[in-house]
């Protein structure tokens, strides 16, 4: 897929982060562009950014967990706009510490936004997709955590590890099926985004106990190395750019930080030869009573 203007681009997580990046990128490219997100009222903004700058926009509050919002995103985009060319599944959650500290509602939470969201935009976009028989790109947002092994994070690095599989049976289907969609899966490292500030989004029935006791000091050193990592991380735009790129050239893999590159080849080294998983040497954040939260880049 090579030619934009005109088309119809649907974005999850739109408003903010990498999703706003897309959305912004495919406005620039002369898209008419549907924002889904669960925040309305950033969602809101984006929209009335997009709208004043000349741009058609639809914006919809949208639960990606929820199968039935995705149904109500696809008809009114179909709607409004008749078509659907490039899906972007892009809004993801994530809860940091060991698995076994993890409560029933982080797996609900992070399972629902990471995977069922992905889940739920395949099985309903994907048949309207096919129906047109005209070009498209399916683009899932996994992270580099999907290609890697580590400590910590745990439910988020499944899910992650999920939408790469996923991703990658959904691109063999579809060259099977002998389809005009493409299919790419953006693996990023840091991403200057809100990260450390996206538990706003965590439904109320969702929610962990406050917990009372304070954060231990390896715990606020690494929200510190956290923080500092995402806000020296790649800017949105550029990951925006990288993700054009592969579209544009059928890429598949889309993999923003080649510093990672080593970690993903040992860890596939080790698979090979039937050696254990190696513990990453980079700190990760992680969390005594598993409630340390963040959004996926």
């Amino acid at each position: 897929m090579k030619h934009f203007a005109g088309r119809v681009a649907v974005i999850t997580g739109a408003a903010s982060g990498i999703g706003l990046a897309l959305a912004r990128r495919c406005a620039q490219e002369g898209m008419k562009v549907v924002l889904a997100d669960v925040d309305a009222e950033a969602l809101g903004e984006v929209r009335r950014e997009l709208a004043a700058q000349g741009h058609t926009v639809l914006a919809l509050e949208t639960d990606v967990a929820n199968a039935s919002h995705i149904e109500d995103l696809a008809q009114q985009t179909i709607e409004h706009f008749g078509a659907i060319h490039l899906l972007f599944n892009n809004a993801g959650v994530g809860t940091g510490g060991p698995l076994w500290t993890c409560t029933p509602a982080d797996w609900e939470w992070v399972m629902g936004v990471n995977l069922w969201g992905v889940i739920h935009a395949i099985r309903i976009f994907v048949p309207i997709m096919l129906a047109q028989k005209s070009e498209c790109h399916i683009v899932n947002t996994a992270s580099i955590a999907g290609l890697t092994a580590g400590r910590g994070m745990g439910i988020y690095r499944m899910t992650k590890h999920a939408v790469v599989s996923l991703s990658e049976t959904l691109y063999c289907d579809l060259e099977g099926a002998g389809s005009s969609i493409g299919v790419s899966v953006l693996c990023p490292a840091f991403v200057r985004t809100r990260i450390m500030e996206s538990n706003r989004n965590r439904p109320a029935h969702l929610a962990n106990a406050l917990e009372s006791a304070p954060l231990t000091a390896y715990q606020q050193a690494m929200r510190k190395w956290f923080a500092e990592s995402t806000e020296r991380g790649m800017p949105p735009d550029e990951v925006a750019g990288r993700v054009f790129d592969a579209i544009r050239s059928n890429a598949f893999y889309v993999l923003p930080h080649v510093e990672y590159d080593e970690m993903i080849r040992e860890r596939m080294a080790r698979i090979l030869e039937r050696r254990n998983p190696a513990i990453a040497p980079l700190p990760v954040l992680s969390s005594d009573s598993g409630n340390a939260e963040h959004r996926s880049t």
